[in-house]
């Protein structure tokens, strides 16, 4: 009938086979492809296999945006292979002020990052030459800064002070200080800004790294305060958010305010340097610096 030629078809396709003339219908199964195999880019929108974004150094081959990366993989990226030597790693959060839920907090960015805090320090060798590295991972509580973490930051700078060897931290802290904590989070700002005066006096070199984002008691304090200051491109830097700005404000905001490339045009910072080429531009700032052009801690 008429009626018979408007019939959706069904789903099938007929094989023939070789020792019989009948047809044998196997029906066609959808193959959905799995989570995470794929990446889209946040700017251009690109979508890119996830093997080879990580092997372009989780930045976009189209455009060069620069996704997050955790504190982890910043060290592979920057410390020789097998060098790093972590620092007191077993500190742990606690609850000063019985602060409604933030054990579960923690908790669930313990492990969703696999760090026991939000920041990892130790001593590493970068192109052959000894440092202290100082890391903050953005999955772990937004980046921000509570006692652990700024307790962490200063040991490190300590440590860089006392054995005369340079400082390199690498932000990303889009939380600030955190407010879980009050006043002890706060404190940290000031503690970490005051060992970096011991840092200075001591004559060791302190680079800090800029990552999107770097926001905050993070940006207003330890993290602002490098003898260089290198950010990766696109980072999202400042004390409040663009959001807060312009509504405290009431003024719209220039185009690209608190990106890298704005704070860099306007002196806040001194170089953008893309991920790939982040080691090598440390390294070569470390030799720069370096007693008699080569050798450190002499």
């Amino acid at each position: 009938m008429l009626k018979d030629l408007f019939k959706t078809k069904p789903k099938y396709i007929t094989v023939k086979t070789d020792q019989s003339d009948f047809t044998h219908k196997v029906e066609i199964e959808k193959k959905e492809i799995p989570d995470g195999l794929w990446v889209k880019c946040n700017r251009c929108a690109q979508i890119t296999y996830h093997k080879d974004i990580e092997k372009n150094l989780k930045v976009c081959p189209k455009c060069g945006f620069h996704f997050r990366i955790g504190a982890k993989e910043r060290l592979m990226l920057l410390a020789d292979a097998d060098s790093f030597h972590e620092e007191h790693e077993n500190l742990k959060t606690v609850n000063p002020l019985n602060f409604p839920d933030y054990e579960n907090k923690v908790k669930k960015s313990q492990k969703t990052t696999e760090l026991i805090e939000g920041a990892i320090v130790g001593k590493s060798l970068i192109g052959g030459i000894p440092a202290v590295l100082a890391v903050i991972d953005f999955g772990f509580v937004g980046g921000s800064m509570g006692s652990v973490v700024g307790e962490k930051i200063t040991r490190a700078i300590e440590l860089a002070a006392a054995e005369k060897i340079p400082l390199i931290a690498v932000s990303a802290g889009g939380g600030g200080a955190r407010m879980h904590e009050g006043i002890l989070s706060l404190m940290q700002m000031a503690k970490t800004s005051q060992a970096l005066n011991k840092l200075s006096a001591a004559g060791s070199l302190y680079i800090s790294v800029l990552t999107d984002p770097t926001m905050g008691g993070v940006f207003a304090s330890f993290a602002s305060l490098g003898d260089v200051i290198i950010a990766e491109p696109d980072a999202l830097i400042g004390f409040a958010g663009p959001r807060v700005i312009q509504q405290t404000i009431h003024q719209t905001l220039p185009a690209g305010f608190q990106t890298s490339e704005f704070l860099l045009e306007h002196g806040i910072i001194d170089m953008i340097v893309a991920r790939k080429d982040l080691k090598a531009t440390l390294v070569q700032l470390l030799k720069f610096h370096a007693k008699g052009g080569v050798n450190i801690g002499e």
